[in-house]
């Protein structure tokens, strides 16, 4: 079934790590921005947990350039720079800054009155997006409230789940996905850092988006 978005003013997408923005809510972001919708993204990690034994992309250098890619990828969505914060707190051990985490996404919440938030699912393998999954729980409001899963897979359909379609299809979304270039081979001299493997990219460029509401 469609998601239903209509009436949704103030939007806040949260994204454990740079990427997930586009990997999981792409097409909401840029349907929402073509309704009017003020769209804010949140990106909790800072990333740099990617590639720990490249020597030509240390720790600082990586966190920089995983922020520029969400920033060139989020711009292509009609999201720029002022509608997008970095929390930074360090990627893989998001759950050790629990505090941190629900204390400053409840505060951006509140602060734009969002009446939509979207975030990562409780079921996500990844322990950073259960973390912020489990933080966003917290943020008391009457926010209209998704959850979408990008580990693993998604398996069969669940109960209240709602679907977007991609602008432009597939292909629009993997041009997204690419701007991301630190995930997608571009860093050669860590043979054990992280890449997305190409059934996997083919999975997140599905067309559709699924998104589970949460039950009011």
């Amino acid at each position: 079934m469609r998601l239903p978005l209509a009436g949704v003013r103030h939007a806040l997408i949260v994204a454990p790590h740079p990427d997930d923005e586009v990997i999981a809510a792409a097409a909401l972001i840029a349907v929402l921005k073509a309704r009017g919708s003020h769209v804010a993204v949140v990106i909790v990690s800072d990333g740099a947990a990617s590639h720990p034994g490249s020597r030509r992309w240390p720790r600082g250098r990586l966190i920089a350039e995983r922020r520029r890619e969400s920033l060139r990828a989020l711009r292509r969505l009609g999201v720029f720079a002022g509608g997008v914060r970095f929390l930074g707190l360090p990627d893989g051990a998001v759950h050790d800054h629990a505090t941190t985490c629900r204390r400053r996404l409840r505060n951006i919440a509140l602060a734009m009155r969002a009446d939509l938030i979207v975030g990562p699912a409780m079921t996500d393998a990844h322990p950073d997006h259960r973390a912020v999954a489990r933080a966003l729980r917290t943020v008391r409001s009457a926010s209209r409230r998704l959850s979408y899963q990008v580990w693993p897979a998604r398996g069969r359909e669940r109960a209240r789940t709602r679907y977007v379609r991609v602008p432009g299809g597939c292909m629009a979304k993997r041009s997204l996905i690419a701007v991301h270039r630190t995930q997608l081979g571009a860093i050669r001299d860590d043979p054990a850092g992280f890449s997305i493997a190409p059934h996997e990219l083919a999975a997140f460029a599905h067309p559709v988006e699924a998104f589970v509401e949460a039950m009011r």
